[in-house]
């Protein structure tokens, strides 16, 4: 048990920095597409998170697979990039749908939310939210697919 928490307590380090390459990413792509592309709040929104997610999730392989998973020895690293990519996407595709619910299902349509969130602390909430989420996925489907099972 001791080891798992270990694990965990790295694979957090690593989703931090991660998450904070990415939350900034989303934060400038998504204000700059409402500020000088005058888009709507969600789809600024998405498109700002694909570019976050799809930056922090090549960096978060290579910090991944150094510091928190003991890779396969028989696995070859492009077959291992593909699949931590595979997984990669469909946490991207439960991130951008949880994004687009929080912001135009959810914040869209509830009125008393508009009257004290601002679009960009709207983005923020959902971003912060679908992140969490995702986050579980991640450790869980990495552990499975991509580590080397002990003795």
């Amino acid at each position: 048990m001791n080891k798992l928490m270990e694990q965990i307590m790295k694979f957090g380090v690593v989703g931090v920095v991660c998450f904070l390459i990415d939350f900034v990413i989303t934060m400038v792509v998504s204000g700059l597409l409402r500020s000088q592309a005058g888009m709507e709040t969600g789809t600024a929104a998405l498109i700002g998170a694909f570019f976050g997610f799809t930056i922090s999730v090549i960096i978060n392989y290579l910090l991944s697979m150094k510091f928190v998973f003991v890779r396969k020895e028989e696995m070859d690293r492009r077959k291992e990039f593909i699949i931590f990519t595979i997984l990669s996407l469909i946490g991207l595709g439960i991130h951008e749908v949880i994004i687009m619910l929080c912001i135009d299902v959810i914040y869209e349509n509830w009125l008393w939310l508009n009257s004290f969130l601002s679009p960009t602390l709207a983005t923020a909430g959902a971003k912060f939210f679908a992140t969490g989420i995702v986050m579980v996925y991640n450790f869980i489907t990495r552990k499975k697919f991509l580590e080397q099972k002990e003795g």
